[in-house]
């Protein structure tokens, strides 16, 4: 049985959990992670967002500096809390469900993505990755 990417995402959601747009969808500690192209990234994003594109996230989760710090061994943690979104929501649904089947227990996707967040009036910021 062939199935589309949309199969792809609602599966990914059935095991995920998803938040509204909101600033307190963004936990105090939690690590923000964009999971769009660099170029989209540079475009706007979320205020203290980490651009880990969807292609190399699971190969670079431990490795960037927000998550592997060495004065802190607490951000490389299975049970940090991530929050990850992309432009929609797709990317960062099959991202957070991926995450999840590494480990990471406290992954989560934003629901509708940048543009649920925009569309909220939420501020967005533009400084290089």
């Amino acid at each position: 049985m062939t199935h589309t990417v949309q199969d792809l995402v609602a599966d990914a959601r059935r095991r995920i959990e998803e938040v509204a747009p909101s600033p307190l969808a963004v936990g105090a500690d939690a690590v923000v992670i964009d999971v769009r192209e660099p170029a989209e990234y540079a475009q706007g994003h979320l205020p203290g967002a980490i651009n880990l594109p969807r292609g190399v996230l699971e190969f670079q989760i431990h490795a960037h500096p927000a998550m592997a710090c060495g004065t802190n061994d607490a951000l490389a943690a299975p049970d940090r809390e991530l929050l990850l979104y992309c432009l929609t929501g797709g990317r960062s649904a099959l991202a957070a469900d991926s995450l999840r089947a590494l480990g990471f227990t406290r992954a989560r996707s934003l629901a509708g993505g940048l543009t649920a967040w925009r569309n909220a009036g939420l501020p967005l910021a533009t400084e290089p990755a």
